[in-house]
């Protein structure tokens, strides 16, 4: 069956600057390499006609306040600079500085005004803070105001931290656990619904979201009720980066919106091997009329208009879909 060029909402860059800190601080899971051409090679050779670009865990939060700042501002400039030298090709989610709420507010609007960022990317826990902590209100009210995209990544539990090998199966266990958790937190704290113009892609299907939704709903609901909790946790998106499996996506499939399902891949972090095997999950998998399409393209470009193939995207990255 021919299918239609995807959108990656999930693949990953590696600043160098980003890097050189990262082995600075003894930071010891591998660190792929990453440029322009190795990204748009891989990507022509998954059919991928465009990627949105992050940064993945640690993130920056063991940098100090204007160290982190730095690195952020850093990050997000050589992120601009890929869009701008490959248009068509890459988008990108800025980093941010929390548990710096300050400097992720101000980092926040110098990337989606300046830098026009697609959106931003937050790791599911700050400093071991989840995402409906009320100190990141302000950063929530800036985001809503412009109607933005976040991209919720999983990162280690901050009492934890990462395994000390790599391989320890704890590391996708908790990582997938810590999406759900800020999923939870961001429904049950009343922020997903305050700030009802945000809309919030959760990495790799949502953890374990999808599959235990009708337990989780009365946490997230203000009366307890099943179908209230329902709906608003309906209002996430998911993205299927190493999440495409069959019952993956049968459990998926079931319970997102329609439109709420992207194609990532997680590239270059996913080794090509495992993301051929879940391309090769994904075009087996029985869809309905039209869920196909949406998952590989649709979906992402009602989110981000610039990589829409019509050109209709002219008003800017972030206006609401």
């Amino acid at each position: 069956m021919s299918q239609p060029s995807a959108i990656d909402a999930h693949q990953h860059v590696v600043p160098p600057e980003y890097a050189r800190w990262l082995a600075s601080r003894g930071w010891h899971l591998p660190v792929p390499g990453w440029t322009a051409d190795q990204a748009l090679a891989a990507m022509d050779g998954q059919k991928i006609e465009a990627a949105l670009l992050s940064v993945t865990t640690p993130g920056l939060y063991r940098a100090g306040g204007d160290e982190a700042r730095r690195l952020a501002r850093q990050v997000n400039e050589f992120a601009a600079g890929q869009v701008a030298r490959h248009p068509g090709r890459f988008g990108f989610f800025a980093t941010l500085t929390l548990p710096d709420v300050d400097g992720a507010v101000a980092e926040a609007g110098y990337a989606l005004d300046e830098l026009q960022a697609d959106g931003v990317v937050l790791l599911a826990n700050a400093g071991g803070r989840h995402l409906g902590d009320p100190l990141f209100l302000p950063l929530y009210a800036e985001l809503d105001r412009r109607a933005a995209v976040l991209l919720v990544h999983p990162t280690f539990p901050a009492a934890l931290g990462p395994p000390a090998a790599t391989g320890n199966p704890r590391a996708d266990v908790d990582l997938l656990a810590e999406t759900t958790r800020s999923a939870v937190d961001l429904a049950g704290s009343g922020i997903l619904a305050r700030f009802a113009r945000l809309r919030v892609i959760l990495a790799h299907a949502g953890g374990y979201l999808p599959y235990m939704a009708h337990r989780i709903a009365p946490m997230c609901s203000p009366d307890g009720s099943y179908q209230a909790g329902l709906d608003l946790l309906r209002r996430f998106y998911f993205d299927v980066a190493l999440s495409s499996g069959g019952a993956t996506l049968a459990a998926l499939m079931a319970f997102a919106g329609p439109g709420h399902v992207l194609f990532g891949t997680d590239w270059p972090y996913a080794p090509p091997a495992v993301i051929d095997h879940f391309r090769a999950e994904l075009s087996g998998y029985a869809f309905a009329p039209g869920q196909r399409e949406a998952v590989l393209r649709t979906a992402a470009e009602a989110l981000f208009p610039r990589l829409r193939r019509d050109g209709s995207g002219g008003a800017g990255p972030l206006t609401p879909a």
